[in-house]
């Protein structure tokens, strides 16, 4: 959430940031209800002004022994009055927070303008990418061959667009998962969190999934809750409405989660095999930081999730997103695509992005600083530190051999007790 007092200072910045994202926000709306909201406001203090000085004024009749019942009936006329206006400052408040949560987080200064996917900008890429040589099958062929997903009985189960893995292929994503931990936690010194998959509205509004995302979320409707759609819900959260201090921080948390979207609006978009499923596993980073550190932290963060591809020796590119393509909280991100060499395409499995002191301000989290000792918002961050459904299809496919088997990587292999086939 911006604050209101930055848009006013930054109105051309605010109003770029909308159009180059592709968002409406009505920027023009909300200063008209927040100039009522102030107008509301000052009656309401008036009001309430005027009302102790009657108070006061009681008092001192009552200790003189003179009459009050006028004082006292106008005391009851103002308190209806004001009984009327309190109700009226719910109203506009309620109004101006529900336009304010429509307001996205406006563009890092170097973050590149566009509308299309080829308006991204190209940073690196590692691995080989060279064609296997044979003529390679697609994941969804190995899986089926090696009995590794059984992709029918889940639709059954469930619906369209859920998975269930089996056997060796079960194991396989339990080692991915358990090695990216480990990883993280062993040579980036992460707090290991597993936390609840189940949140609630104030916890989606916090990191900017709610209001505008409403609609791509799994509902619980008797609660009100939601099925989280990565972990950075739940972390970012565990210190919403919380003061702490600059020497706390940095503090990284690293979890895994299943993520859960409806990805409504997608039909048709790569839905075959693992590509786009409604439920996935995800080992997700988190970071708390310094706002004079996270764009080094950014790089950081970008970093340590390309260390999980390459340990894994998969070949893949990392772009910057252009305007378009930022999500509504996002100041800058950047995705890392790893490459699949029996689809002959990239396919997303990261996304390292700083939202600045956007969601902070939503979740209301804040540190007193060593210098001035007063509170100041902080900066968040995250990153997939991998999605797994990708990066299978990436192991399936790049590590496939000609009779159809697969070489399981060297990392994996001790979660896999020394296996090195499928």
């Amino acid at each position: 959430m911006l604050d209101i007092k930055f848009i006013r200072q930054n109105i051309d910045l605010v109003r770029k940031s909308i159009r180059a994202k592709g968002e409406k926000a009505d920027v023009d709306h909300l200063f008209e209800v927040d100039e009522k909201r102030k107008e509301i406001l000052y009656e309401f203090e008036q009001k309430r002004a005027f009302q102790n000085k009657i108070s006061k004024e009681i008092a001192k009749l009552k200790r003189e022994k003179k009459n009050v019942e006028t004082k006292i009936k106008d005391m009851k006329q103002l308190a209806q009055e004001i009984k009327k206006i309190e109700h009226r400052v719910s109203q506009i408040e309620a109004e101006f927070k529900t336009l304010l949560l429509t307001i996205p987080n406006v563009l890092d200064q170097s973050v590149p303008i566009g509308n299309t996917d080829a308006d991204n900008k190209f940073i690196r890429e590692f691995g080989d990418r060279n064609d296997l040589p044979f003529v390679p099958l697609t994941h969804i062929e190995l899986a089926d061959a090696l009995d590794l997903i059984d992709f029918q009985r889940a639709a059954k189960i469930t619906g369209s667009g859920f998975i269930s893995f089996r056997g060796l292929g079960a194991g396989l994503e339990r080692a991915l998962i358990n090695f990216m931990i480990d990883y993280h936690i062993q040579h980036h010194n992460y707090i290991e969190i597993f936390p609840p998959f189940i949140v609630n509205r104030n916890t989606m509004t916090g990191t900017g999934q709610l209001p505008k995302l409403e609609n791509d979320m799994y509902k619980i409707e008797q609660d009100d809750y939601f099925l989280i759609p990565t972990a950075e819900v739940p972390l970012t959260n565990l210190h919403q409405n919380e003061i702490l201090y600059e020497d706390d921080l940095p503090i990284k948390y690293v979890a895994y989660t299943p993520c859960f979207r409806r990805e409504a609006g997608s039909y048709g978009k790569e839905t075959k095999g693992l590509q786009r499923i409604h439920q996935f596993n995800k080992v997700e980073l988190v970071q708390f930081v310094h706002p004079d550190k996270s764009a080094q932290v950014l790089e950081n963060l970008l970093n340590e999730a390309e260390e999980i591809l390459q340990a894994l020796k998969l070949p893949y590119r990392i772009i910057e997103l252009c305007s378009v393509n930022l999500s509504f909280a996002s100041a800058k991100t950047y995705d890392l695509e790893v490459w699949t060499k029996g689809m002959q395409k990239y396919l997303e499995v990261s996304s390292c992005s700083n939202f600045q002191d956007f969601q902070a301000r939503r979740a209301n989290i804040r540190f007193r600083s060593n210098d001035d000792k007063k509170v100041h918002y902080l900066h968040t961050l995250n990153a997939s530190g991998v999605a797994t459904p990708r990066t299978m299809i990436a192991i399936l496919e790049n590590y496939q051999t000609k009779d159809g088997n697969i070489i399981i990587p060297e990392v994996l292999r001790p979660y896999m007790n020394g296996r090195k086939m499928l």
